[in-house]
């Protein structure tokens, strides 16, 4: 059964879709044509909040912890937070280079295929889409369900099967939401970017009263450590809460005057986030002591019970709000990287699939729910960030790769914009040490990483490389995609067939 006899059988059920008449696959094709026949529309203003709104999260609020745990002292941790903050920087720097010569959305991935094929690309998609989208989602999701549970759990850990279960209950309401509706999702994100950018202001703004009163008392290089694979893992975390800079990339097609607006974007929103994290954690300073600091898991909460008083309950609030906005952001946002890959031939089909009566990419987000589900049996948050942490950074560090390999290969491409050769360099050696160092001091979650990604190689052979499957192969695997259409009640559009 094809597209348009399921469509047709799906008429009889729904002949009117959202009080539209006509067949649903006309429907779905006329939403879906508007969708792809978007004209570039987002100016400087919004390029910058894409940004600001992909980067700040549950990170800074997750990430303290964890850059003090592996640095020792308040001072190296603050260094941490911004050599991180400017390490981000030059890799966004080396990808305006990239996204207005290769003018895709996609991002890396679109980089990666250009440059190395689509074995590398496969495997960046294969990292982006099984480890690094659910992965973060799981991490945000219990740190959301931490902060609910902290004011009844003041003086110890909330317990991890209750957080597992109410990260389910967070990413399942999440789920809902964007398989119901775009504009109930888009509208969520909206309302909680705001209560996530409220929460840091009021904490900077509490933590520079403090200092102005003389609170300075932990700020200190006592007890710094200086292994260095202990501050390699310290950027693990500190780079985990600048995660998100490259996000404008994957929607370039969209961004008016990329030339000009995506270098000003990333570095109006990078130094704004820099700026934001670095005065956030000297307010966290101000009145915590690295030791209350280590042995919380929710440090906005610690510091609002310290000094907030009475009203220490609105930043807990606030932060559940953030993270909860945080995880509809990342469901909202990996439905064009699955149909990315899926236009490619490299993911299933049913991902770049449409719900026909609520017009949603249901499929999709069906499917990182559920890999993120699978994230939370490991209750760790920092282990988790671990797991990320080399993933992501392995699978930059080669898209950064792709800038100095086409100056050698395809010196001819046009170049708006041509980044200085010492800013990638600089890049790919930070990488190195990020990724390679860990290895060492934490071996059993790298080592987990790198076994999720030796895992795209088999499924790329045989899924994709492998063209002349056995009949009975493929005519399973249609079988399996008509049920699932039928089930999910889902078409491709227009531009995906």
């Amino acid at each position: 059964m094809d597209d348009e006899k399921l469509s047709n059988s799906l008429t009889k059920k729904c002949p009117s879709v959202n009080g539209e008449n006509g067949n649903a696959k006309e429907i779905v094709d006329k939403h879906a044509n508007k969708e792809v026949e978007l004209k570039a529309k987002m100016s400087l203003v919004n390029g910058v909040t894409v940004i600001v709104g992909s980067i700040i999260g549950s990170g800074i609020f997750v990430s303290p912890t964890g850059v003090l745990k592996y640095t020792g002292s308040v001072n190296m941790a603050l260094i941490v937070w911004i050599i991180s903050g400017l390490f981000s920087m030059v890799g966004a720097y080396c990808y305006s280079e990239l996204g207005t010569m290769i003018k895709k959305s996609g991002a890396d991935y679109a980089y990666i295929m250009t440059t190395f094929g689509p074995f590398a690309a496969f495997i960046r998609l294969w990292i982006e889409c099984m480890i690094v989208r659910p992965c973060s989602q799981a991490i945000v999701a219990l740190t959301f369900s931490v902060y609910v549970m902290k004011p009844f759990f003041p003086d110890c850990q909330p317990p991890e099967d209750s957080a597992r279960m109410l990260a389910v209950c967070c990413i399942l309401v999440l789920t809902f939401i964007n398989c119901y509706s775009v504009k109930w999702a888009t509208s969520v994100q909206d309302v909680f970017t705001y209560a996530k950018l409220l929460a840091l202001f009021i904490i900077i703004a509490v933590g520079a009263y403090l200092l102005i009163q003389g609170n300075v008392q932990y700020f200190t290089f006592e007890d710094t450590k200086t292994e260095v694979t202990s501050l390699a893992l310290s950027f693990y975390s500190g780079l985990f809460a600048y995660n998100g800079w490259n996000y404008l990339n994957f929607i370039i097609e969209e961004l008016k005057d990329p030339v000009k607006n995506l270098p000003r974007a990333i570095a109006i929103s990078l130094i704004l986030v820099t700026i934001v994290y670095l005065f956030t954690n000297i307010a966290f300073y101000t009145i915590l002591s690295p030791q209350e600091v280590l042995g919380s898991e929710a440090v906005a909460v610690t510091f609002a019970s310290k000094s907030f008083g009475p009203f220490a309950f609105a930043i807990p609030i606030f932060v559940a709000l953030s993270t909860f906005g945080a995880v509809n952001g990342i469901l909202l946002t990996s439905s064009r990287l699955f149909y990315a890959g899926a236009c490619e031939g490299q993911m299933p089909e049913i991902l770049t699939m449409i719900q026909i009566q609520r017009l949603t990419p249901a499929p999709a987000v069906l499917a990182i729910s559920f890999l993120s589900m699978a994230y939370l049996c490991v209750s760790d948050i920092f282990a988790l960030i671990n797991y990320v942490g080399f993933a992501t950074w392995l699978s930059i560090g080669a898209a950064v790769l792709c800038l100095p390999w086409l100056r050698y290969t395809q010196p001819n491409l046009v170049r708006p914009i041509k980044v200085p050769m010492f800013f990638p360099v600089i890049y790919l050696l930070a990488t190195v040490f990020v990724t390679v160092v860990p290895m060492y001091a934490s071996p059993k979650e790298t080592g987990y990483g790198m076994l999720m990604i030796l895992t795209s190689i088999p499924v790329y052979f045989v899924l994709i490389a492998w063209k002349n499957k056995p009949k009975a192969f493929q005519q399973t695997m249609g079988a399996l995609n008509q049920k699932l259409q039928k089930l999910l009640m889902v078409v491709r559009p227009k531009s995906s067939q």
